[in-house]
């Protein structure tokens, strides 16, 4: 059998590779058939000299049926000599066991801290006898919606939210401005 690999050259910590054609037997390194390319890491990945291959020959061993290397099969694929096929490992993305357990313990520590937060705020309500809750947010919401006039810009709205936020005269004023009208009309 024949295999496309890679056949490494170069000085310690300066790696240099061969693209060879070899016997998947012999060594890494050892005798081989013929050198079809070479690749050197030590150049930037846009260097157009980074991997340098025969692709006339790339294709005649492959046709030969000589099976080659991922690294070489990446080499043929940004070449197009051959089309690699995408991998596809799912659990590549999922974190692993110790990072699940950390997030678990963090969101027990969020859901303890958002009890406690609550338990305060109703500790604080039953000593001061008000209510601060999301119903009278979204009562006080609903207050302002029937309260600013559709032609009413920002600011004027914002004086409105505030007044009834407060409990102030917007929310009172309206009801007594209508009453003494009507007792006009009638009196």
């Amino acid at each position: 059998a024949v295999a496309i690999r890679l056949s490494r050259g170069g000085a310690k910590k300066r790696p240099y590779y061969r693209i060879v054609v070899s016997d998947v037997r012999s060594p890494r390194d050892g005798k081989y058939l013929e050198q079809i390319g070479t690749y050197n890491p030590m150049l930037a990945k846009d260097d157009p000299a980074r991997v340098s291959l025969n692709e006339d020959r790339a294709r005649y061993w492959l046709g030969v049926g000589a099976k080659p290397s991922d690294r070489v099969l990446r080499f043929l694929d940004a070449a197009g000599v051959v089309e690699r096929a995408p991998r596809n490992n799912p659990k590549k993305g999922e974190p692993g066991e110790a990072a699940r357990e950390r997030a678990e313990e963090k969101a027990a520590k969020l859901a303890e801290a958002e009890e406690a937060a609550k338990a305060a705020v109703e500790a604080e309500n039953d000593a001061t006898g008000s209510v601060k809750s999301d119903e009278t947010a979204e009562a006080v919401a609903d207050a302002v919606a029937e309260e600013v006039p559709s032609d009413a810009d920002a600011s004027e709205a914002a004086a409105i939210a505030e007044e009834i936020a407060e409990g102030g005269p917007a929310a009172e004023e309206a009801p007594a401005e209508e009453a003494p009208a009507e007792e006009q009309s009638e009196g």
